[in-house]
């Protein structure tokens, strides 16, 4: 399993999550992303029945503005070991963008640290109502039995969830969202450029390469860069994906296109490198389209022979038809003018 941002569990909450599995005293337990890192942000010991406890334990840790992740024991145990517990994802409506998809993206991790046989239940809630005993019941009346969910899927409809403004429900359709290739998580450093790309003005251009230790997508470099200066930006040595919000006038009107390009200087680089960044496009484009809700226009593969400039994404995103085209009448065949009656003499 790939884990989306790479961040972890801290030791504290390692060490908590030992002892609170099997400990029945503990009723909650609040889990945030400090500091990147998963950490122990409080916890609840039991009162009375899970249902008596629910209210009062689930409010106190919920902030309105501020995601977070709530571990929350029921009374029964579906082994011998181990309670059953409910994984609450509390992601509001009015958070940043950038919080929302660290916390969608980083939910698997937490599952796998925590141990994903353990969470019997899931709640996402984005409004305080959905994070009350009377939301779990709404929730759990309007679920239905999909076939299992991959990882994979399971991050997808995670993040759907997150979209500034929804809360998706998961379904079988998510099956249809994988692609062929290979899937690295993304750093978040690069997260965080890409969540400024896609929901401000500040930046036009985003960098990516692959780390092949790490075996993840980092982020290389984000900036405001005029079209002119484009093609500077594109390494002569290493192969990279870039984002470019390309703004200009179409008709007298502003548009904004956004071009992903593909970058790879040819047989200089190892084949293993060459395979690799082939592999991971487009589940990378995939997750841009589908996860972040990013419209691109235009994605190009290019090489160190390929000049990145004006007239190079024009002619991309407004090829000329061939009704545009000058027309040219077609010579006459020769020996082919108008025919002649010849009168014989005979």
């Amino acid at each position: 399993m790939s884990h989306q941002t790479g961040i972890k569990a801290n030791d504290t909450l390692k060490k908590f999550f030992s002892k609170a599995t099997s400990d029945k005293s503990v009723r909650a337990i609040k889990v945030s992303i400090v500091d990147e890192e998963l950490s122990l942000s409080g916890h609840e010991k039991h009162h009375k029945s899970w249902k008596d406890d629910f209210e009062k334990v689930v409010k106190q840790f919920i902030l309105p503005e501020v995601p977070c992740y709530v571990l929350y024991r029921f009374d029964i145990k579906s082994d011998t070991k181990n309670y059953d517990w409910l994984l609450i994802s509390w992601c509001p409506d009015i958070a940043p963008i950038r919080q929302k998809m660290l916390y969608a993206s980083t939910k698997a991790t937490l599952k796998q640290e925590f141990g994903s046989a353990k969470i019997k239940e899931e709640l996402h809630g984005t409004s305080l109502i959905d994070v009350t005993l009377s939301g779990l019941e709404q929730s759990r009346l309007s679920q239905k039995a999909p076939a299992p969910l991959t990882i994979r899927e399971e991050e997808i409809a995670e993040l759907r969830k997150a979209e500034v403004g929804h809360s998706t429900s998961v379904s079988v359709d998510s099956r249809s969202q994988a692609v062929s290739g290979i899937k690295f998580p993304m750093s978040v450093a690069a997260v965080t450029a890409l969540s400024i790309f896609v929901d401000s003005s500040e930046i036009n251009y985003v960098q990516f390469y692959i780390d092949m230790t790490k075996e993840s997508i980092e982020l290389a470099t984000s900036d405001n860069v005029s079209v002119s200066l484009l093609n500077d930006q594109v390494p002569k040595n290493d192969a990279r994906y870039h984002l470019y919000m390309y703004q200009h006038k179409r008709n007298g009107i502003q548009t904004n296109s956004v071009f992903f390009i593909y970058s790879m200087p040819g047989y200089s680089c190892p084949i293993k490198v060459r395979m690799l960044y082939s592999s991971c496009k487009s589940p990378f484009i995939e997750e841009l389209e589908n996860l972040y809700k990013l419209k691109i226009h235009k994605k190009l593969e290019i090489d160190n022979d390929d000049v990145i400039n004006e007239k190079y994404l024009l002619d991309e995103l407004y090829p000329e038809k061939e009704s545009d085209k000058p027309k040219f009448s077609k010579p006459k065949a020769p020996g082919r003018g108008v025919r002649r009656i010849i009168k014989s003499n005979e």
